[in-house]
């Protein structure tokens, strides 16, 4: 009875699902030609020199990952969600990138970091340094350290900064000013014996070494920047939190020292803090708001922790000070983090954070002069699906029960992850459980104490000055070629002395043109 219930229900549910615009033809063809004229108009193409770069990085934010989101945004505006738009889909301009480490066909995010920063790829495990150091060799870095966009635009004399929700000494923004065999020797505490004795710094230490005139620096990883055993400022009485540093050194005090006289710098942990600032009076901005990194968007205490999106709003007003512009890499980390505990609402709230940020900063500045690029550095096991209808709960139970255990399932899954649970022999009833938890940890077809990496291509979305120059199917270390181009930073810059000729010729052409014409 209750089968043949659903079986008369399902076509006036079905019909209910869509939304009465959508069925008059006329709907869609109205909106296919605005998207026509749309694409017409980049027939103009937009070559400006970008006077700032954005590179927003999704931390394991993949294809299925960036539509998932889409459909939590919509659905957090109370819509159905798979019809909204995320900021980054406004941007005109989509291409692919491949992923693949030098040395590893699903990559890690320390070489594909070096790969979107430095142009170059290289192994996993290895930040900025070529493909001829291997992983935990010391020995192996000196003459193959390789240079990053951010430090391609500080030698072109703009200013840079970073901004992300992991620690600041992680893989993502490691690879922007570090090199390393190892990405997690994130202070001397964690390298060996051999690297140490061997000269290799760590990356706290290399991120006031290498370059210390960056503007912006905001993110979490305090205890790496202080000495063993050093208590927390925020958790005092909590020893996860205490210092790691062996040296000794107080890095937030040599961070400090290393600054010009009568520059400004600032060091704050607060959120509190870094809203009150009065950025027109200071020069250098370092934030680190957990000892590690940064809470959940979903977790986040609003009163002592920013969100990425405070925090992106901040370090654009710092870093446009600058009249020859910026090079902004903004990061949201968490996303992997998310999807690598099997906490699929966890990394989607993430990304529509990320989103946010987006958002935030198109409207700070303009495609005129600003190129903003959106990508990911790989993607993850994560997929939805089970013939959900329109507007499903994207957290939610698919529509339809496993014909062959006679269980329900819910839409999302992992392909292997902590989510594996077998109870009485049998795979767990999720009706069950608290699927909508925000910490629910997505079934999964292999067991694994951390889900894996996905190995497919990555969407880069891209908006402003030579934004058409991400165009097809890339390799991943083109991206950042592609954007030095554009700001005319880096090797190649012959063609922005061709271009600046003609207008400078014009200048004195035009007044002499006119002269002439009044003699005559």
């Amino acid at each position: 009875m209750k089968a043949l219930l659903l079986i008369l229900l399902a076509p006036l549910c079905s019909a209910s699902l869509v939304p009465e615009r959508e069925k008059d033809p006329e709907y869609w063809r109205g909106q296919a030609q605005e998207t026509l004229r749309a694409a017409l108009r980049l027939q103009r193409l937009n070559q400006n020199v970008a006077k700032n770069l954005i590179l927003f990085l999704g931390d394991g934010m993949g294809v299925s990952t960036v539509t998932a989101a889409r459909i939590l945004k919509g659905q957090l505006q109370n819509r159905k969600g798979e019809e909204s738009l995320l900021e980054m889909d406004k941007f005109p301009y989509v291409a692919l990138a491949k992923t693949y480490n030098t040395n590893a066909q699903v990559p890690d995010s320390a070489g594909t970091a070096t790969a979107y920063l430095c142009g170059v790829k290289a192994n996993e495990g290895t930040v900025g340094v070529s493909a001829g150091v291997t992983r935990d060799r010391c020995n192996t870095t000196k003459g193959q350290e390789v240079t990053s966009i951010l430090r391609w635009a500080k030698d072109g004399g703009k200013a840079v900064g970073i901004v992300t929700t992991t620690r600041v000494t992680h893989a993502t923004p490691s690879a922007a000013y570090a090199h390393s065999a190892n990405r997690d020797w994130y202070s001397d505490g964690e390298m060996p014996p051999d690297a140490l004795e061997g000269g290799c710094k760590d990356i706290a230490r290399q991120l006031v070494e290498n370059i210390p005139d960056i503007e912006v620096i905001l993110g979490g990883g305090r205890k790496y920047m202080f000495p063993k055993n050093a208590s927390d400022v925020e958790y005092p009485h909590e020893d996860k939190h205490r210092g790691t540093r062996l040296d000794r050194r107080d890095l937030v005090q040599a961070w400090h020292d290393a600054k010009p006289p009568g520059k400004v710098a600032k060091y704050v942990w607060h959120r509190r803090d870094l809203l009150a600032l009065n950025l027109s009076r200071v020069d250098f901005l370092l934030g680190l708001f957990e000892p590690g990194d940064m809470v959940y968007e979903l977790d986040r205490n609003n009163e002592t922790d920013p969100s990425l999106t405070e925090m992106v709003a901040v370090a654009i007003r710092m870093l446009q000070k600058n009249p020859r512009g910026f090079f902004l890499l903004v990061e949201g980390g968490r996303i992997d983090h998310g999807h690598h505990e099997g906490k699929a609402k966890q990394a989607l709230h993430e990304a529509v954070e990320l989103d946010r940020a987006i958002g935030l900063a198109t409207r700070l500045t303009s495609p005129q002069d600003t190129l903003s690029v959106v990508t990911a550095d790989h993607s993850h096991v994560f997929t939805f699906g089970g013939y959900t209808p329109r507007g499903n709960p994207i957290f939610g139970l698919a529509p339809m029960q496993s014909d062959v255990d006679r269980k329900p399932f819910t839409s999302i899954l992992y392909g292997n992850g902590p989510g594996y649970k077998i109870v009485a022999g049998e795979r767990e009833n999720v009706s069950a459980v608290d699927f909508a938890h925000a910490n629910y940890q997505a079934q999964s077809a292999v067991p694994l104490r951390q889900e894996t990496h996905g190995g497919e291509d990555v969407a880069v979305f891209a908006r402003g000055p030579m934004a058409h120059l991400l165009h097809g199917v890339h390799e991943q270390n083109y991206i950042p070629h592609a954007m030095a181009y554009a700001a005319c930073i880096g090797s190649n810059r012959a063609h922005c002395n061709a271009a600046g000729r003609p207008a400078a010729a014009a200048s004195v052409l035009l007044p002499l043109l006119a002269l002439l014409f009044l003699l005559c």
